[in-house]
């Protein structure tokens, strides 16, 4: 009898077990491909998602507790941002590139300007490791972890275990990038026959089918390749982008063509943030290209615009811009 009554409590206790796992519902927008990101590795769930958000924005992954992964990916500018070209980190220290925007990374393959990161499970550990960005090592950060009564609990409810460890760390912050959806601005509404765009958006739109989507591709605004787009090698950083990865010439210059969307505020755009304004990137494509050999084939014919086209190809950029997704609570620090 005791022995039923045992086994008995065992299948109860997995039951509450089973059922206390909130599974998250991945929602992939409509008429968008297929995600990349192989969910079954690491299946979503909310509590995940939530120690994923609160060790986004926790300066304790850095190495002297002050740089947090939201210092230079802010939600209010599409998780990137505007305050200086070049990131920033521990001891004000200045990195080599501006930081890309977070969004819609179950999209993608590799990561960072020069996609030197092949999967998002191990996004994090780049910037926790740079001596630039938060200088710390992911050992150091476990035992740091380890000591905190909070994070023992948030650890146990996501992983049904208090003992806290690297690959879960990565896991959990790697959950809540995931999430980062942004597919509700203007541009979406249009393609759902909601609304319409103004005649001056929809020239726009038509100008940018024509000189633009070959890289920035709809609906997530990049073809998640690498492209030379004729920037100016900058003679203080000198950054050769792909090949520093590859060590193939081919890829001299070429780097990761970041998404559109919310470009509005992931300002200031380029890998090393030189410019400012969108008029500036638009003047650049229209006037500014610098040939070579890994020039993206896309450039090699001139692209001319007059001013008002310019005006319009804005306009049509702004409707790219998504207030939901940067001002949803599920991403902010303090979740509602």
């Amino acid at each position: 009898m005791k022995r039923q009554y045992y086994i008995l409590f065992i299948i109860i206790f997995i039951c509450i077990a089973f059922v206390s796992i909130k599974k998250y519902h991945f929602v992939v927008p409509k008429s968008w491909p297929k995600p990349t990101y192989d969910f079954s590795q690491n299946p979503l769930t909310e509590d995940k998602i939530e120690l994923g958000r609160v060790l986004f924005y926790d300066p304790i992954l850095s190495k002297n507790n002050t740089i947090s992964c939201a210092s230079c990916h802010s939600q209010y500018t599409a998780f990137t941002h505007v305050d200086h070209a070049l990131s920033h980190g521990i001891d004000d220290r200045i990195g080599n590139r501006n930081s890309p925007a977070l969004m819609n990374l179950a999209w993608h393959n590799l990561f960072m300007w020069d996609g030197a990161i092949n999967h998002l499970d191990l996004q994090a550990l780049s910037p926790m490791s740079n001596p630039n960005e938060m200088g710390e090592k992911i050992e150091h950060v476990i035992i740091k972890l380890q000591k905190s009564k909070s994070y023992s609990f948030l650890f146990y409810k996501a992983f049904n275990d208090s003992l806290i460890t690297g690959e879960h760390t990565l896991k959990a912050i790697s959950q809540f990038m995931l999430t980062l959806i942004s597919s509700n601005s203007k541009y979406d509404s249009v393609m759902q026959n909601l609304t319409q765009f103004t005649n001056q958006e929809k020239n726009g739109y038509r100008l940018f089918k024509q000189n633009c989507s070959s890289c920035h591709t709809e609906p997530l605004f990049t073809n998640v390749k690498f492209e030379n787009n004729g920037l100016s090698l900058d003679t203080l950083l000198k950054d050769y982008g792909r090949m520093k990865v590859t060590k193939n010439p081919n890829d001299s210059l070429k780097f990761k063509v970041p998404s559109l969307r919310n470009i509005e505020f992931s300002y200031p755009y380029m890998h090393d943030g030189r410019f400012k304004k969108i008029g500036e990137v638009i003047n650049h494509y229209t006037s500014g290209i610098i040939n070579s050999k890994t020039l993206s084939n896309q450039l090699q014919k001139k692209i001319v615009l007059s001013s008002n086209e310019k005006v319009d190809l804005t306009a049509f950029l702004l409707t790219l811009t998504d207030k939901t997704f940067l001002f949803n609570p599920k991403y902010s620090y303090f979740k509602k």
